[in-house]
């Protein structure tokens, strides 16, 4: 078999073999009162990233893998982002999409909503996903939050899934190494095996100061679980809430391994970028760079940034 056509092989059998994750979950039912008073009558995940809301750079980061169930968790105040991925009536007709350049139907993807009634925190959010699971492995996607990878790079994304796959995980997150002052705002990782591109972890713990902190790998908001993680989210709502009165994904995850399941976790790489529409200034950060990117648009914006910056 020549070379090319070995490839071709190779891709094929990948791809048959990602097809097993199917769905994805994109919890976005987060107040965003960090970012008021832009997200006072909108979600935050609707807030414009260059041409594009943010949620929506979720959905097509996640589908460009093959993914064709997208279940997004809402809650008050969210009903906009349904109406986003809704089909435009009037326009160029009743069948004209409303997603930019992206025909998600055409594609062949679902959508599919539910509502978290109270705001109790990531792992209760990602527990209205289990009969959407069906007892299938997922992806589970934050939607204020672009994962971005250079075009002809393999995505993170891919790479998670892959990994999960590969070493028969029950679990396995995206991490990217944050500033050891920062530790204390995310949930950071124990690795067990030597760190690599992708390593076993041996604990996780939520938001620790510094000096409790077992490393400085943070965990990226990109996640691929087994339905074990539904029996974990019990588990540890049979607790009082964890940090923030909240129930934790990172305690369900650390619940997982003290059960002996294996975790994985998968390194961003040095070209990746995580966006965290959280706050202004990262806001402001994600809306710069992704539009100095755009082909037909950013090399006039840095053209004139950099007029700014002279003066």
């Amino acid at each position: 078999m020549d070379k090319p056509a070995l490839e071709s092989s190779i891709a094929a059998q990948e791809n048959s073999i990602l097809s097993t994750i199917r769905k994805v979950v994109i919890p976005a039912a987060g107040l965003g009162k960090r970012l008021r008073p832009a997200t006072l009558s909108q979600p935050k995940e609707m807030l414009p990233v260059g041409r594009k809301p943010t949620i929506q750079h979720v959905v097509e980061e996640t589908t460009a893998t093959g993914i064709s169930s997208v279940l997004i968790v809402t809650g008050r105040q969210k009903r906009a982002i349904e109406d986003h991925f809704d089909r435009e009536e009037g326009g160029n007709g009743p069948d004209a999409c409303i997603e930019g350049d992206v025909d998600f139907e055409q594609l062949g993807v679902s959508f599919f909503f539910v509502r978290q009634s109270r705001a109790r925190g990531l792992a209760d959010a990602v527990s209205l996903a289990e009969e959407f699971a069906a007892g299938e492995p997922f992806v589970v996607a934050l939607g204020d939050t672009i994962l971005y990878s250079p075009s002809g790079t393999d995505p993170l994304l891919r790479r998670l899934m892959q990994t999960h796959l590969s070493t028969c995980a029950s679990a396995t997150v995206a991490v990217e190494t944050v500033a050891k002052e920062d530790v204390i705002k995310y949930g950071i990782v124990q690795p067990r095996t030597e760190i690599g591109d992708a390593f076993e972890l041996s604990g996780i713990i939520e938001k620790p100061t510094p000096s409790e902190a077992p490393s400085q790998l943070a965990v990226a908001s990109r996640y691929v679980f087994n339905v074990e993680v539904f029996d974990a989210i019990r588990a540890i709502k049979a607790q009082p809430p964890g940090k923030g009165g909240e129930y934790q994904l990172t305690d369900a995850i650390r619940w997982m391994i003290h059960e002996g399941l294996k975790v994985f976790a998968v390194r961003l790489r040095s070209d990746e970028v995580r966006y965290d529409i959280g706050n202004f200034g990262s806001y402001f950060r994600a809306f710069a760079e992704m539009g100095l990117r755009d082909p037909e648009y950013g090399a006039d914006l840095e053209a004139h940034l950099r007029v700014l910056l002279q003066k």
